[in-house]
C-alpha cells in the first residue's frame, strides 16, 4: 500500500522546483496522489477495510487543502500541477 523509496525519489525529482526540494506543495501533492492511487487499488480488492478507507479520505482532504494553498499562491503553478498529475480540477 505504501510507495517504495525509489518511486518517492522519482516523484521528488520530477516535481521539485529546485535541487534538493522535498517539501514544496507540488512534491507533497505528487506523493499524496501516488499514495491515494495505491490505497484505491487496495480498496478495490479489500472492500470491507474501513480503516484504510478512512485513511484514504484523510489523504484526499489533505491533498485538497494543499492544492487550495497552491491555487491561492499562484494559479499557474496550480494548473500545471493538476495537469501533470491528471487530476480532474
Amino acid at each position: 500500500m505504501s510507495i517504495t523509496a525509489e518511486k518517492k525519489q522519482e516523484l521528488i525529482k520530477e516535481f521539485s522546483r529546485k535541487e534538493g526540494d522535498t517539501g514544496s506543495p507540488e512534491v507533497q501533492v505528487a506523493i499524496i496522489t501516488e499514495r491515494i492511487l495505491n490505497l484505491t487499488d487496495h480498496l478495490k480488492i479489500h472492500k470491507k477495510d474501513f480503516h484504510s478507507r478512512r485513511g484514504l479520505l484523510m489523504l484526499v482532504g489533505q491533498r485538497r487543502r494543499l492544492l487550495d494553498y497552491v491555487k491561492g499562491k499562484d494559479v499557474k503553478r496550480y494548473t500545471d500541477v493538476i495537469k501533470r498529475l491528471g487530476l480532474r480540477r
